[in-house]
This record gives C-alpha cells, sequence and structure tokens, in this order.
C-alpha cells in the first residue's frame, strides 16, 4: 500500500495544527530541560522518521518564563509533526522528557493515529515506549486546539529565544 497523495489545503491545516501542538505544549512546560521526540511510521518506508526537539526552560514558573529552542531543530520537528497530522495513513509516537531544576525526570506521551495526537496514561506510555525512558511516567495532557485550557502561546518560532 502506498500513501495516497495530500492537498496543499491540508498540508496547510496540519502545519497550523502542528505549530499549535507545538506552542501549546512550549506553554505548559516548567522550567527546566525538555526533550521531545517524534517517531512517525509511514507506509513504504523502512524504519520509522523521528525527530528531536530539546527545549530549555528559564524561570519561575510563570508566564514570563524564557523558552529556547533551536529554529533548525524546532522547524525539523514541526515539519514532521505536520506530515504526520496530514497523513492519515501514518502512526507514530511523541514523548516528552522533562528534567526539572532539581534533577527529578517525568515522561509523557502522546500516540499519533489517524491524524490526531492523543494524549497516552501513565501506563500506556510505560508501555508505548517499553520503559526504556527513565524517570517517572506521568498521564500526558490534550495537545490539540480543541482541547485549548485557556493558555495564550506566542507563536511564530522567531518569538522564542535560543539559549
Amino acid at each position: 500500500m502506498q500513501l495516497k497523495p495530500v492537498s496543499l489545503d491540508v498540508i496547510a491545516e496540519a502545519r497550523e495544527e502542528a505549530h499549535a501542538v507545538l506552542a501549546t505544549l512550549m506553554a505548559r512546560l516548567a522550567p527546566g530541560e525538555h526533550v521531545v521526540r517524534l517517531g512517525v511510521d509511514m507506509e513504504g518506508q523502512e524504519r520509522p522518521l523521528s525527530a528531536t526537539l530539546p527545549i530549555t526552560v528559564e524561570g519561575d514558573g510563570g508566564g514570563d518564563d524564557l523558552v529556547g529552542a533551536e529554529p533548525k531543530w524546532l522547524d525539523n520537528f514541526a515539519f514532521l509533526l505536520t506530515c504526520g497530522l496530514a497523513q492519515t495513513l501514518c502512526s507514530g509516537v511523541m514523548y516528552l522528557r522533562s528534567t526539572d531544576t532539581e534533577g527529578q525526570a517525568t515522561v509523557r506521551a502522546w500516540h499519533l493515529c489517524w491524524g490526531a495526537l492523543d494524549e497516552c496514561s501513565a501506563a500506556e506510555a510505560a508501555e508505548l515506549l517499553d520503559g526504556r525512558e527513565p524517570g517517572v511516567y506521568v498521564d500526558a495532557y490534550g495537545l490539540h486546539a480543541s482541547e485549548d485550557d485557556g493558555c495564550e502561546a506566542v507563536y511564530p518560532p522567531v518569538a522564542y529565544t535560543v539559549l
């Protein structure tokens, strides 16, 4: 089976959603070091495609925290997420490993299926990642725009400072 072509309108909508997902994710991060990883399995690929996005948050946990991500990593991650959201025959996993200022690590995961990222419970995340990420597995939160909890996030990437 081959992937079907996707219209430019679908790509544009998926790109907008990918940027909204990343903005929502970044807005919810606490001060510390974070790494977001995404693996997307597409029909016809030998191995899943992957992207990594290191993020640093400095501040006191308020709305004025400084969020830093390398632009080339952010663009690459947003592109792969766009592809996964646009092509409904793709599947994959996105997970966030956060290390707070005291060195405690937590892991959250989202399952990519049918063009949406669905949050995983702590148990599902541990099973999905096969326990290979060290840290405490916790329940993920919703990232899609329809699940907006009222927090405001600034985007595009030029709004973020590279640390």
